[in-house]
């Protein structure tokens, strides 16, 4: 018994993925300017790693999905994508908004950090804004004073951080 093949019509071409190829370039665009960024910045330490080791770690990691990217960008191999949402794209705009909004004008980090949480989670169609105010509240207080306590980091403060 012998097993028949199709009939091939020659070798498949994939398209490059126009959309891809941008986001590879953009990706090594933000790798570059971190590298930049990096070089800038004076080390104060004589001995082991400055403050320069971590953003060119993530700019080498950039690099690499820029170079991944690319070659499945131009081979054709990227998923399709799914439309978006303009709703939750515009919730999520409007909670980073908020959240720059509040911490520049003095609202502290817990409420501008809640207010993003919520924003987001009801982009992500979550329907308890109370429930998650409440989650929200308490993972924003725990970070802030694991930051400003444990590792005696600040982030922007507003009234009720002063009271912490």
């Amino acid at each position: 018994m012998t097993l028949a093949t199709p009939p091939s019509s020659g070798p498949t071409r994939h398209r490059a993925d126009p959309a891809g190829i941008v986001i590879a370039a953009l990706l090594a665009v933000v790798a570059g300017i971190l590298v930049w960024d990096a070089s800038r910045l004076q080390a104060n330490t004589v001995y082991g790693m400055g403050p320069e080791a971590m953003p060119i770690v993530i700019a080498c990691g950039l690099g690499l999905l820029a170079i991944a990217n690319l070659l499945d960008a131009l081979r054709g191999q990227l998923p399709p994508r799914e439309s978006a949402d303009p709703r939750a794209v515009l919730l999520i705009l409007g909670g980073l908004a908020l959240l720059i909004a509040i911490i520049g004008l003095g609202g502290g980090f817990i409420f501008a950090t809640t207010a993003l949480f919520v924003a987001t989670s009801t982009a992500f169609g979550r329907r308890a804004p109370m429930t998650d105010f409440v989650i929200a509240f308490v993972l924003s207080l725990l970070i802030y004073l694991a930051f400003d306590r444990l590792l005696t980091l600040s982030l922007p403060a507003g009234p009720l951080e002063r009271l912490l």
